[in-house]
């Protein structure tokens, strides 16, 4: 059985929090919350050293503040500055589950690994999830520092993991023929939700979270009032996004939102009826997000530049858009290959290169030119 130590003890043994007792030059029992063991008798030593010393003792010690009433504030933020906060409600409760108890301070960059590292080996967590975690965590320590509750951030101490964003699914012609087969035949009521997010290529929280007063029908205009990236982005409407708007405001109760159930309540995603198609269709490793992929890649085999797509995407910077450049490698041999033309032209002593195109677009017709930076018209 380990020793007690004098002068330190836990209010509620196995809580992890830490007290200490001792007697002032008075004569009077005072007693003080210090959190970790090695704290309360680090303290423990200190105090008795003031008592010896004649030192006015302080009347009243910073309070310990736990992981669980930090968190509180991180949720307050979320839900006031995110879009859709419910992911970090559901990581939030289970890091309470694991700290909520803990010193605030006393959590250590140690833990914080360990509870990474087991998240990823028991629940094979992406490293996405796990870095999803670590900021989770980061932003519960700066607004704590903010708020003077704490003093270290020590989520800032643990290692980002590498994500790999190199995977692009996008939907070939005779998958997305298969489903719409399958819709038209057993869910008819989703198929404009499944053209508005092949031709917008709006993210999920995006696209779901619209309303009608988010629609300019008129200027074929959709807003997102505030994306991944926290800025304001319009994104422009084709025909085949019209007609969809159209069949749905045809169902429009008044209420607003532009998705609803057979019921006539709100969606808030495609989950129960799109991952069922998906399955039934025997389409393999296909997501909702992968119909983004589609988009992109498409505009890109059209012949659009990265510079329009990045801005039609909503991409932040040009180097997410870069990652479809590769998708068709058709159209970069094509291109190659028109240089070859060109250098051929040169070293035969023509005056002029040769300007005609024969690029084999498989299937797409590339689109007419016009100025780089025009966005309004889609491809599809």
């Amino acid at each position: 059985m380990p020793r007690k130590q004098r002068g330190i003890y836990e209010k509620a043994p196995g809580s992890g929090i830490w007290w200490i007792r001792y007697s002032d030059s008075m004569g009077r029992i005072r007693r003080e919350k210090a959190g970790l063991k090695q704290t309360a008798t680090t303290l423990y030593r200190k105090r008795k050293t003031e008592v010896l010393q004649g030192k006015k003792l302080p009347e009243t010690r910073k309070r310990v503040m736990s992981f669980e009433e930090l968190s509180k504030d991180a949720l307050a933020y979320s839900k006031a500055h995110k879009q859709d906060s419910r992911h970090d409600g559901y990581r939030m409760h289970r890091l309470v589950g694991q700290f909520g108890g803990r010193p605030a301070e006393g959590i250590t960059p140690q833990d914080i690994e360990r509870f990474l590292a087991a998240g990823i080996e028991q629940d094979k967590w992406a490293p996405a999830t796990a870095n999803r975690y670590r900021a989770l965590l980061s932003l519960t320590y700066r607004l704590g520092i903010r708020n003077e509750k704490v003093s270290t951030n020590p989520a800032r101490l643990v290692r980002h993991r590498l994500e790999n964003n190199a995977r692009v699914r996008w939907l070939r012609p005779e998958e997305e023929q298969e489903l719409r087969k399958y819709l038209e035949a057993t869910d008819p009521l989703h198929l404009p939700e499944f053209d508005i997010a092949l031709n917008t290529g709006l993210r999920l929280s995006e696209m779901y979270w619209r309303t009608w007063e988010n629609v300019n029908l008129e200027r074929r205009i959709l807003t997102v009032p505030r994306s991944k990236n926290g800025e304001k982005r319009h994104v422009p409407l084709n025909s085949v996004v019209m007609a969809a708007l159209a069949q749905l405001k045809a169902q429009d109760d008044g209420k607003g939102w532009i998705f609803r159930n057979e019921r006539g309540e709100r969606l808030t995603g495609p989950r129960y009826w799109f991952d069922a198609a998906i399955k039934e269709t025997k389409i393999q490793d296909f997501h909702w997000h992968d119909l983004r992929h589609t988009f992109a890649s498409r505009l890109i085999m059209g012949g659009m530049d990265l510079r329009t797509v990045q801005e039609l995407m909503g991409h932040k910077t040009i180097a997410m858009t870069c990652r479809y450049a590769h998708l068709a490698p058709t159209y970069q041999l094509a291109a190659v290959e028109r240089l070859a033309e060109i250098n051929r032209a040169i070293k035969d002593g023509k005056s002029q290169a040769p300007t005609d195109t024969r690029t084999d677009t498989g299937g797409f017709e590339p689109l007419p030119e016009r100025p780089e930076r025009e966005s309004q018209a889609l491809l599809m």
